[in-house]
C-alpha cells in the first residue's frame, strides 16, 4: 500500500501583506514589505558588510575581526530572533519573526555567512599562493645549490 501525501491547502499559510500562499522560500521573499526602514537598513548593512569584505581582502587582521565579528552576529540570530520578536510592533509593521527562525536565518545570517565565506576563500586563495611561492624558491635554491656543485 502505498502512502500518498496528502496536501491540505489549509495548513500552508497565507502571508497577511500580499494574500499569497507562502509555498517556497521565493514566495516568503516576494511577500515581505521590503519598504520598511529597518529592512532597508538591514540590506544597507549588508550591502556595507560585503563591501568591506571586498575592501579588506588584502588586510589580513582586519578580515580576522571581520570573520569573527560575523560569525558572532550570526551565532546570536536566535536571541535576536526572540528579541525582535517579543518587540516587533516598535519597529516593524508584520510579524516576520517565527519562532522557526526562517525569516532571520534568510534575511540576516545568510547574508553574512556568505561574506565569511568569501572570507575563507580569500584565505585559502593566499595560502596556496604563499605555498606555491614557497615551493618555488625551494626549487630555485636547490638548482642553485646543485648548479655551485657542479662548478667545484
Amino acid at each position: 500500500m502505498t502512502h500518498q501525501k496528502v496536501h491540505n491547502a489549509s495548513s500552508i499559510p497565507i502571508d497577511g501583506f500580499s494574500n499569497v500562499r507562502i509555498t517556497s522560500i521565493w514566495t516568503f521573499l516576494m511577500s515581505v514589505q521590503w519598504s520598511e526602514p529597518w529592512l532597508i537598513g538591514l540590506l544597507t548593512f549588508h550591502t556595507i558588510c560585503l563591501g568591506s569584505t571586498l575592501l579588506t581582502c588584502r588586510f589580513y587582521r582586519v578580515q580576522i575581526c571581520q570573520f569573527l565579528l560575523m560569525v558572532a552576529m550570526v551565532y546570536s540570530a536566535e536571541y535576536l530572533n526572540e528579541l525582535a520578536a517579543n518587540y516587533w510592533r516598535s519597529f516593524s509593521n508584520f510579524q516576520y519573526f517565527d519562532s522557526t527562525g526562517m525569516f532571520i536565518s534568510l534575511v540576516y545570517s545568510i547574508p553574512l555567512l556568505f561574506n565569511t565565506i568569501i572570507i575563507v576563500i580569500v584565505w585559502v586563495y593566499r595560502t596556496f599562493s604563499t605555498m606555491t611561492e614557497l615551493k618555488t624558491l625551494q626549487l630555485k635554491r636547490r638548482a642553485l645549490r646543485e648548479g655551485r656543485k657542479k662548478i667545484e
